[in-house]
């Protein structure tokens, strides 16, 4: 940990090739911020990002760093973090890959709540494949593929995270920068698995989910009375159909999964031979 460590120590020299306007752009900056306010630097953090437009971000962010398979960004991070405790991991994912194909990933990470964060590009849109309905569009949201809309609930990620047991779930939007950068280094200094949904808005294949949709239909909850402490109360706002910025819910008394089961020992040290016994095992086999 260093307090000498600036948001633009986290920038790699790689131009980000995204839409100008997307809100990618945003969301990466935040996290940065986040990571250096918390007083992690380059050399301690690693970035793990799945398939997608938000899956280009450990390009473009400096520090270790892998790109990931369609969904499978979480398995990495988890095994990122119980090899090495002492690392700052921090996992990046889009809507598709997190609630789609991701989803079983999803679940399972939340109830193990290790000790990492998850920060996901919500942009409501499939855009690196150029605009199709994803988990999270709305019913009646037309697109080449759909064009009558998916006629399907969109899938609440906050939901998810609340049922699958969650201990930090929050939500951000993109162009708030100061609000999100908050938020996501609230999700880094919560002991265990710190859940960001951003809203986070595509500018050339989604005209519904705009910036100033969220301008106008955001509320935030720390200009609320809602406690999120409150279970109940965090489930009364993730079912009531608004959209909400702030911590949804928070579990002061969460014990992360390596604290839990005595994971504390970096694991990156490998013995020169084979482990004892591996002889015996290989030939039960073979």
């Amino acid at each position: 940990m260093s307090s000498d460590v600036r948001f633009i120590d986290f920038k790699s020299d790689k131009q980000p090739t995204w839409c100008p306007g997307c809100g990618d752009f945003g969301t990466m900056n935040g996290m940065m911020k986040a990571l250096a306010n918390t007083g992690n630097d380059p050399d301690n953090t690693f970035v793990v990002a799945g398939i997608g437009c938000s899956g280009k971000i450990g390009t473009y962010m400096h520090s270790y760093a892998l790109h990931g398979v369609h969904g499978r960004a979480l398995p990495v991070g988890t095994g990122v973090k119980m090899a090495n405790p002492d690392l700052e991991v921090m996992v990046a994912g889009g809507d598709g890959d997190g609630y789609s194909i991701g989803s079983g990933h999803f679940i399972h990470a939340v109830r193990r709540n290790v000790d990492m964060s998850y920060v996901v590009m919500d942009n409501r849109i499939y855009g690196l494949t150029k605009g199709q309905a994803s988990p999270t569009s709305r019913e009646d949201f037309e697109t080449s593929t759909t064009p009558e809309g998916p006629k399907q609930p969109p899938v609440n990620p906050l939901a998810l995270a609340l049922s699958a047991g969650g201990t930090f779930i929050a939500q951000s939007f993109a162009s708030d920068s100061q609000r999100h950068a908050e938020l996501v280094q609230q999700a880094i200094e919560h002991d265990g698995f710190g859940f960001v949904n951003v809203f986070s808005p595509c500018v050339t294949f989604n005209d519904t989910d705009t910036y100033d949709y969220f301008r106008d239909n955001l509320t935030d909850l720390a200009e609320t009375d809602h406690d999120p402490s409150d279970k109940e109360d965090a489930t009364d706002r993730i079912m009531d159909g608004n959209e909400y910025q702030g911590i949804l819910y928070q579990d002061e008394n969460s014990v992360p999964y390596h604290e839990a089961h005595g994971v504390t020992e970096d694991m990156t040290e490998i013995p020169d031979g084979a482990p004892e016994n591996a002889t015996d095992l290989v030939r039960e086999f073979y």
